[in-house]
């Protein structure tokens, strides 16, 4: 079992969804709507400072599906590269 978490920019979030439906995958995760915090781009902080906001996505599945789901971040990335959008995977 692998779990993979997202941590995505709200503005692209229905553009990773999206592509999670062509790819047929994804379909149980558990998404946490409003994460705050700072990375490679500007900061997330839901505040009249910087008032964007990410969301985390959390998926526990096979190695195959994992491999899957990078391709499709991988996709959305290229298509947003201004915009925060990172993977994390481990096995456990």
């Amino acid at each position: 079992m692998t779990r993979v978490e997202i941590i995505v920019n709200q503005s692209i979030e229905a553009d990773l969804f999206e592509t999670f439906s062509r790819y047929e995958i994804a379909r149980h995760y558990t998404k946490i709507p409003s994460v705050h915090g700072t990375g490679n781009s500007d900061p997330k902080m839901g505040d009249h400072i910087w008032p964007e906001e990410n969301a985390m996505i959390i998926i526990y599945c096979k190695k195959k599906e994992a491999e899957k789901i990078e391709e499709a971040v991988l996709e959305v990335k290229k298509r947003f590269p201004q915009e925060g959008l990172k993977i994390f995977s481990t096995k456990s």
